[in-house]
């Protein structure tokens, strides 16, 4: 039984959505605010997240970055704000989805099986060595790198470090620890040559190298691995 939890401040809306959910067969828990909400789902077991973005405590955005850099839990925003600005915000944090409130259950309960069903196919072709991020999809077993349907050919290098980024979405790397796993302490450059490298990368698979949506610098610390927009 698939377990979803509900943080919504909205006592009536979380019990609401928690009544449609347990109906349609699924185990559904809610917290009425941010802060016990990250404390239910860190307690673990989640197999999709349903997100108010306006929260007391902790915010949903704040919330939404942190599940995100705990792994790839599926996330759906509900939001009574209906600003592009704030779609946008949503997913670029790590949401997979977005509801705006008003919404009826029969399209959240849609929107709750689409995103596991994309979840679930996603996790079977990790099982077999594929990761997607994103427009980016990497095949371990091909030793192949896919950006928006076209295979991009690249050296090993910049393939190594993609292959790190793409196991790590979300998370804010180090330069050490890329240099470490990247050239498994054979590295006896600078860490200039760690940029150029980045550098070259983005120009693969980035559409705008110049304003980079998926490889992001983290000043003072190193490179995070995003997303990037979702294209409509």
């Amino acid at each position: 039984m698939k377990k979803i939890l509900i943080i919504e401040d909205e006592r009536p809306m979380a019990e609401a959505i928690q009544f449609s959910l347990e109906k349609e067969g699924y185990q559904a828990q809610m917290a009425l605010n941010g802060e016990s909400g990250w404390e239910m789902f860190k307690a673990g077991g989640y197999d999709l997240v349903l997100l108010d973005l306006m929260l007391p405590k902790i915010d949903g955005m704040e919330i939404c970055r942190r599940v995100r850099q705990e792994g790839s839990t599926p996330i759906i925003m509900l939001t009574a704000k209906d600003s592009d600005v704030d779609k946008v915000l949503g997913l670029e944090m790590g949401a997979d989805d977005y509801v705006t409130k008003p919404f009826s259950m029969r399209e959240l309960i849609a929107r709750v099986r689409a995103v596991m069903r994309r979840f679930d196919v996603e996790r079977k072709a990790e099982a077999r060595g594929r990761r997607r991020v994103g427009n980016v999809l990497i095949d371990e077993e091909r030793h192949e790198v896919v950006v928006d349907d076209s295979v991009v050919v690249m050296p090993l290098m910049e393939y190594k470090l993609l292959e790190i980024f793409m196991k790590n979405p979300g998370k804010a790397l180090p330069r050490d620890y890329l240099i470490g796993q990247a050239w498994e302490g054979d590295f006896y450059g600078q860490t200039k040559t760690l940029d150029v490298h980045i550098r070259r990368l983005r120009e693969k698979i980035e559409r705008d190298p110049a304003q980079p949506e998926h490889i992001i610098t983290v000043r003072g610390v190193g490179y995070r691995f995003e997303a990037g927009r979702k294209v409509k």
